[in-house]
């Protein structure tokens, strides 16, 4: 069994141009109807893959495990992310922040690997 994430969103293409610049994700296939309008993309994060949709934007966050979360913290600011979390380092021995996308989805970034 394997476990994808998903994350909604009103505009699917403008979430993809988002994430690839704000939080390094890789369009991995982005699918498109006849009209043009993406209605689902798949957004590679190393060997992992985070599905995106058409829908209301706003359910449950993502938690991404990235190596440098300062720098990766500081790329997302300049590209616009709203910081919901500032970096923090957990007593669980994680340091991480959130950050929420244009359309209201909330993403957690840290070192944590379960």
């Amino acid at each position: 069994m394997k476990v994808y994430a998903l994350a909604r969103y009103h505009d699917c293409a403008a979430a993809v141009d988002f994430l690839t610049g704000a939080f390094g994700f890789e369009a991995h296939d982005v699918s498109r109807t006849d009209e043009g309008t993406v209605h689902h993309a798949e957004l590679r994060a190393g060997d992992d893959i985070v599905m995106l949709g058409l829908g209301r934007p706003g359910g449950p966050g993502v938690y991404v495990a990235v190596d440098d979360v300062d720098a990766h913290h500081d790329r997302a600011r300049a590209a616009g992310a709203k910081i919901i979390m500032e970096l923090v380092d957990q007593p669980y021995g994680s340091r991480e922040y959130a950050a929420e996308d244009p359309q209201g989805n909330a993403w957690y970034f840290g070192t944590y690997r379960p």
